[in-house]
């Protein structure tokens, strides 16, 4: 029987796995509480951050599994993709509304690439599943990465190109690549969710 117990491991043991083969280190982790951080500080690595936005099924453990990257300065959940403004997470629970929950990433490029970033996307959940993940189904859950530049739409799809090649997986690779929408920032109690919880810490 399925456990989502089981799924956040098998995700822990991946990015620990991706993270080293990138030359990432836990130990220089940089995506720490706001109020850790000096203002000024805070303020000077934004002004040099960039956006990522992926859609990788349950938005809860993919945050928590970007939180542990090298180089991420911030991360939070909500819905993109769809076409219903302002949505909540029961309208999105619906799959009506065409959204996905989805994980922004602020970061460093100086400090991590967005490169890294697709290795880790690839690897903490499975692009070939369409429209589900584990034993989450629905549009919402879909696999997506959204660009914020073209620069980002050319990585993004070389990225795929070249994992659909590798032959490591048995499946056609289902991830849309498309134009990064408006994010609809999810309600609190979504944000950081393992975290506060003590469960990101122990699973990542």
């Amino acid at each position: 029987m399925w456990k989502r117990e089981n799924w956040d491991s098998r995700l822990a043991e991946t990015l620990a796995r991706t993270l080293a083969s990138n030359g990432l280190d836990l130990s220089d982790r940089q995506c720490a509480p706001r109020e850790s951080l000096g203002a000024s500080g805070f303020s000077q690595e934004k002004e040099m951050a960039e956006i990522a936005t992926f859609g990788a099924g349950c938005f809860w453990g993919i945050e928590a599994a970007f939180q542990q990257v090298p180089g991420v300065i911030e991360t939070a959940v909500g819905y993109s993709g769809g076409e219903t403004p302002n949505p909540t997470y029961k309208d999105v629970c619906t799959d009506e509304t065409g959204h996905a929950e989805v994980v922004q990433v602020t970061f460093d490029p100086a400090k991590v690439s967005y490169e890294q970033l697709l290795d880790v996307f690839w690897k903490v959940h499975d692009p070939t599943q369409v429209n589900r993940q584990g034993p989450d189904f629905g549009s919402q859950y879909r696999t997506a990465i959204f660009v914020h530049s073209p620069e980002q739409e050319a990585i993004a799809k070389k990225s795929r190109q070249s994992l659909e090649a590798s032959g490591k997986l048995k499946r056609p690779i289902a991830t849309e690549i498309t134009p990064a929408a408006t994010f609809y920032r999810a309600e609190e109690y979504h944000q950081k969710y393992l975290q506060k919880r003590g469960v990101a810490s122990c699973h990542f």
